[in-house]
């Protein structure tokens, strides 16, 4: 039987693996599980001369930005 018969080998396995942690990265930049991940990289980029904030201090000015300004009921 020739190599291109054959079962699929470790290399499919690894574009499987790939695939799976491509998806995995997406859902966490949409359910913004990363986000903090995120920041740290653009805060890197543009204030390298500035410490980031922490991460529980990131979390809580995240948690004010979004909730901190509802005005409504519904």
């Amino acid at each position: 039987m020739s190599d291109a018969v054959r079962a699929p080998d470790a290399q499919a396995g690894g574009g499987l693996r790939a695939d799976l942690r491509q998806l995995w990265d997406f859902m966490r930049q949409v359910s913004g599980d990363d986000a903090y991940e995120r920041y740290l990289a653009r805060h890197a980029r543009t204030h390298p001369d500035v410490e980031p904030l922490s991460q529980r201090a990131f979390f809580a000015e995240e948690q004010a930005r979004k909730w901190g300004s509802i005005n409504r009921c519904c």
